[in-house]
């Protein structure tokens, strides 16, 4: 395989015909592991009942190969490459194509990578391959950037078992940083300065309008506590309340209370 250039290796949820002629048009070749229900395959390629042990079998287009390679009974591995041209298969006992053992050359450092990074990750699950392309690179870029950090400042750190962590904690930090900066001094435009001056004024009628005497229970309800007790007369029921009553402080319910205005009350 004479081939001088980049090189991507890629895993099988990008891997397609489409992706290898888009890296193509950008002088970039692939080589990657594919799923067997893409499209461009034909069933011949994925379905390795009757197959010999150690067997491949080749397709080829201009630009493209593939290899279906059975490395034991019923079990096949799919490998497309935009390198190799022919059907070139290893002098090993196992008979591996040329286009695994380029692949196994080159992916050790893409694992190792994916292992390091997992450690620490952004990653959720997600069926959109561009949000899984984004929280690679974040997760990538942000070893990459602790890399040349210790480059730069190799003492930084030292003694540190956690040091990849705290790193990440402080790029986090550094960050965001500008954005609180960007947002205390607010509001920033007239719009926000009269959505702002609503909400103060519908807090502010809220609180006085339930600051007055709120006189309900047995006798009197008084005001909401900050947490919710059981209803001391609803106890077998386990009935949550946030009302007390005004005179004994105990927390009741409103099928257990009543309410009552200040001239009834007087």
């Amino acid at each position: 395989m004479a081939f001088k250039g980049i090189l991507s290796l890629v895993t099988t949820f990008f891997t397609s015909y489409a992706l290898g002629i888009e890296l193509l048009n950008k002088k970039m070749r692939m080589i990657g592991t594919i799923r067997r229900n893409k499209p461009e395959l034909k069933s011949a390629l994925t379905i390795p009942r009757g197959r010999a042990n150690f067997s491949s079998l080749f397709a080829f287009t201009e630009t493209h190969t593939i290899v279906s390679y059975c490395p034991r009974k019923n079990k096949n591995v799919l490998l497309m490459s935009t390198v190799h041209e022919d059907a070139a298969v290893s002098e090993r006992e196992d008979r591996k194509p040329e286009i695994i053992l380029s692949y196994n050359r080159t992916k050790g450092g893409v694992d190792n990578l994916d292992k390091i990074v997992a450690t620490y990750t952004c990653r959720r699950k997600t069926a959109r391959w561009p949000m899984a392309v984004f929280y690679n690179m974040l997760d990538v870029l942000a070893y990459n950037a602790f890399v040349i950090w210790r480059e730069i400042n190799p003492s930084w750190g030292q003694g540190d078992n956690y040091m990849r962590r705290h790193f990440l904690q402080d790029l986090g930090r550094a960050l965001v940083f500008p954005f609180i900066q960007s947002r205390r001094h607010i509001p920033r435009t007239p719009a926000s300065l009269q959505l702002l001056r609503k909400v103060q004024e519908c807090d502010e009628e809220a609180v006085s309008s339930t600051s007055g005497p709120s006189r309900a229970g047995p006798s009197r309800a008084g005001p909401t506590p900050t947490k919710r007790r059981r209803c001391r007369k609803c106890l077998p029921h386990d009935l949550k309340t946030g009302i007390v009553c005004s005179k004994c402080h105990i927390p009741i319910c409103k099928g257990h209370s009543i309410v009552m205005c200040d001239n009834c009350d007087n």
